[in-house]
């Protein structure tokens, strides 16, 4: 269809509704719509295109059937011509009688949905509807002219809560530059299925009464038309005082929703007033735990830094470790042993690199956490330069529970330098007193061993037995001993 022009495809539209059975299925191109006949479709789905016929009457005059054929060149003899003319069917006399009826007799009606836009439209409807000004609207209510908007809305809307029909007689309205007087009957319809809600406005021409030879006088003509002007006022204060109480009895309800409505916000205003006191009060309960937290906090805070400065004071390196052997935290001596940054913190002890000949470390931590036992030893540098002594002890919290491993590294440098210097010299006094010499600068050069000696042993106060054991060996006059 989007190859034919605008024209064609209107009239292609309502042969296909006239060509479908009933609830019969339009199935359209991704490109094509059924333009502005949605009163003859229901979408079943948009997007692929399919549509349900409704059962909408529609004029035949709306349906162009292609069926005249071009004429054909008179000189061309065509099989038609040399055949015998078949026996033609008769007319369908009922079809046509109804098309008679509805074209000359039946009276001009429309037919609406709720919202008064026009369905189908039979006979001619000019004297009591015009197109409104603007854009083009097909509405009752914009296209119904002077003295007759008013009126067939609240028919309408009268019609729409009542089973039977209503029905307006005398109504004056305005025509091409005059005036005429109709009666109008609106009714619901019920069936078949497919226009059930749809309203039936029908309008009917009052003809003028052709006037009488003998006159009537003048008052009762005009005290008639005073009647007549009373009941259609009678009627229309009537149906505005309808109107008045349905209006009265929906604001009634929309007040009494209010009321409700504003009872539940007050009894939410009251709650939340409670919930403010007690958040109020729990904030203030927060602040006093939140002062409290911030002295703990700074009370902790100078607790580490009085850690952190004793055992950086020490000058001993420690390694804390948790139960995995993960680094838990070291002091700042461990570096010189550990490549250890602060981002280390968290690693395996075996990934670390350390400069210490002691390959059985982290066998030895394990085992600590197993037995609970401590494990001490002294090892020195792969260089042997530097020598320590390892201690490996379970870390106890507060509540007695093993939470890792503490390794702390003691350097035992001086010591075992004094103690190796010590060792030397003893060796020297040892020999020179079992294979003593007669040389005069004998007893001279075992006093000077001897005191250098003495100052290696000043260094380590724990040596004071060996201090005094040198001091018997220097006695003067040359005396010897026995030890």
């Amino acid at each position: 269809m989007i190859y034919l022009s605008p024209e064609l495809q209107k009239q292609l539209i309502p042969l296909f509704h006239y060509a479908l059975t009933s609830e019969g299925v339009l199935l359209l191109g991704t490109s094509e719509t059924i333009g502005n006949f949605e009163a003859l479709f229901n979408p079943i789905e948009i997007k692929s295109k399919l549509y349900s016929r409704v059962e909408a009457p529609l004029s035949l005059l709306a349906i162009n059937f292609p069926i005249k054929s071009p004429p054909v060149a008179s000189g061309v003899k065509t099989l038609t011509d040399r055949t015998q003319p078949m026996a033609i069917s008769p007319p369908n006399l009922q079809t046509l009688a109804d098309q008679i009826l509805l074209q000359n007799y039946a009276p001009a009606a429309v037919m609406a949905n709720a919202d008064g836009d026009i369905l189908y439209i039979n006979g001619r409807t000019g004297k009591y509807l015009e197109p409104a000004a603007g854009k083009a609207n097909w509405n009752l209510y914009a296209m119904a002219r002077d003295g007759l908007r008013h009126e067939l809305g609240m028919a309408m809307k009268k019609a729409q809560t009542q089973t039977e029909p209503v029905y307006v007689s005398n109504l004056t309205i305005g025509t091409n530059g005059g005036t005429q007087k109709i009666n109008l009957a609106i009714e619901v319809i019920r069936s078949p299925k497919a226009l059930s809600g749809s309203l039936m406005v029908v309008f009917s021409d009052i003809k003028t009464p052709v006037k009488s030879e003998r006159k009537l006088p003048a008052t009762n003509a005009h005290q008639q038309l005073l009647e007549q002007e009373i009941r259609e006022y009678k009627e229309k204060i009537q149906s505005l005082y309808e109107e008045m109480q349905s209006s009265q009895e929906e604001l009634k309800s929309s007040n009494e929703e209010l009321q409700s409505t504003n009872e539940e916000l007050q009894s939410t205003n009251e709650e939340l007033t409670t919930s403010k006191e007690e958040m109020q009060s729990l904030n203030e309960e927060l602040q006093t735990v939140n002062t409290e937290l911030q002295s703990k906090v700074e009370d902790l805070s100078w607790v580490n830094n009085d850690m952190e400065n004793l055992l950086n004071s020490t000058e001993i390196a420690t390694v804390f470790l948790d139960n995995a052997l993960h680094v838990r935290r070291f002091t700042s001596h461990a570096t010189h042993l550990f490549k250890l940054i602060p981002s280390d913190v968290g690693r395996l002890l075996s990934d670390l690199v350390n400069d210490l000949d002691y390959a059985a470390l982290q066998k030895d931590a394990r085992r600590v956490l197993e037995t609970l036992v401590f494990v001490e030893k002294q090892v020195s540098t792969h260089d042997n330069n530097r020598w320590f002594k390892v201690r490996i002890m379970p870390y106890r919290t507060h509540d007695n529970v093993i939470d890792g491993v503490v390794i702390t590294f003691v350097d035992m440098t001086d010591l075992e330098r004094t103690t190796s210097t010590l060792n030397k010299v003893l060796e020297v006094l040892y020999s020179r007193f079992k294979n003593p010499s007669n040389e005069p600068d004998t007893l001279s050069t075992l006093e000077t061993i001897l005191e250098t000696a003495q100052l290696l042993l000043e260094k380590d106060a724990e040596n004071q037995p060996l201090k005094l054991v040198t001091q018997a060996h220097s006695k003067p006059n040359g005396q010897k001993t026995n030890s």
